[in-house]
């Protein structure tokens, strides 16, 4: 399918990320969440119109801003 942001994911798909496209500011608070270039990465939901965005990291189940997630790019 190729890359993609997380917000473009559909709902129980699975993918890579590929990259983050933010300052160090998000990158740092996004590794210490695991989520990391290279990382697997589960999208179990999202919301309609810009709610939060969940997804799994491992066994981690962490909940991420519209924003914050439309900089995380995927390959799926």
């Amino acid at each position: 399918m190729g890359k993609i942001s997380l917000t473009k994911m559909e709902a129980g798909s699975e993918g890579s990320v590929t990259s983050i496209e933010g300052g160090h500011g998000l990158q740092a608070r996004l590794d210490a969440m695991g989520i990391r270039p290279g990382v697997n990465i589960t999208k179990v939901s999202g919301q309609f119109m810009r709610g939060p965005i969940i997804v799994r990291v491992g066994t981690t189940q962490i909940a991420i801003g519209f924003g914050m997630a439309t900089r995380i790019i995927v390959e799926v």
